[in-house]
């Protein structure tokens, strides 16, 4: 029987976000400021000979033609030998439809992986790109690095950030992210801002959270909760809403005392994903 190996696929944070205009095609040009997670989702991977792509296990309610991690595997395996393939089994943490980034990381964590466990000897670059056709937020989480996003989300400026512990409090509310491109109440033309003024502690905001917090109750709620221990903000255009404290006690502290119908986690920032430091370990024989 094959080993299995297994990976992480951490949660990003949006610091804040700006959409700052809108394309032709119809694509939304934005800022934003992603901040990786020491927290996340769990892959493992069986490499097959049969070339088959199987998902063992995955998020319920997601068929896995429709899964990024599926998809994911899928675009990769023209890049590898013949009769390539691989059994996949996800360990869901990170919630669907918060703003976490964790299908997207999922999905990077799967092109990573499979990239050195199938030896196709893709570059970083390469498998952006790959990534970039499954969602715009994947290439921050293959490159591994908390950074500065311009563009679509694809141009991508790495940061080192202070190390912070953050709160993160899912509401139990998925936030389909279509409906809110649509809202008629979304700010589309931000000032663009800069790294150093984003670092220098100015005002920032997240263009969804009036929208989300509007039309999500329970998103709203949370938001004044958290809002005790700080600036609480939402992640990306999802549910989830966080703060940062000022140490992994308070962190721990706080989400002890969340109250029934949340859950809340306790997370480091990390400027390095530790998907890298598991490609290392791969490398060197430790999988």
């Amino acid at each position: 029987m094959t080993a299995w190996t297994r990976w992480p696929a951490p949660a990003k944070l949006n610091l804040f976000l700006n959409i700052t205009g809108r394309r032709a095609d119809g694509y939304h040009t934005l800022q934003t400021m992603f901040q990786l997670l020491d927290w996340g989702d769990e892959i493992a991977l069986a490499p097959r000979a049969d070339g088959r792509i199987e998902r063992v296990r995955g998020m319920a309610g997601v068929a896995p033609h429709d899964d990024l991690v599926v998809r994911a595997a899928q675009a990769l395996q023209p890049h590898a030998a013949p009769g390539s393939g691989v059994d996949i089994a996800v360990d869901k943490r990170v919630p669907a439809g918060g703003g976490l980034g964790g299908g997207s990381s999922d999905a990077a964590t799967v092109l990573v992986a499979l990239n050195a466990i199938w030896r196709c000897g893709l570059s970083v670059d390469a498998l952006a790109h790959i990534g970039l056709a499954l969602g715009a937020d994947v290439p921050v989480f293959v490159r591994g690095r908390s950074a500065w996003a311009d563009g679509i989300g694809e141009i991508l400026t790495p940061v080192d950030l202070p190390e912070r512990w953050y709160v993160v409090v899912d509401p139990q509310t998925p936030v389909p992210t279509g409906p809110l491109f649509q809202a008629p109440e979304l700010t589309r033309d931000a000032a663009p801002t800069t790294i150093p003024r984003f670092l220098s502690g100015a005002e920032v905001s997240n263009a969804f959270e009036p929208v989300v917090a509007a039309r999500y109750p329970a998103v709203a709620q949370a938001l004044i909760r958290l809002g005790r221990y700080g600036r609480a903000r939402l992640s990306g255009s999802g549910g989830c809403v966080f703060v940062d404290v000022a140490g992994e006690a308070q962190a721990r502290q706080i989400v002890r005392d969340c109250p029934e119908g949340c859950a809340a986690y306790a997370a480091r920032g990390v400027n390095r994903s530790p998907l890298l430091a598991a490609l290392e370990d791969y490398g060197d024989g430790k999988p």
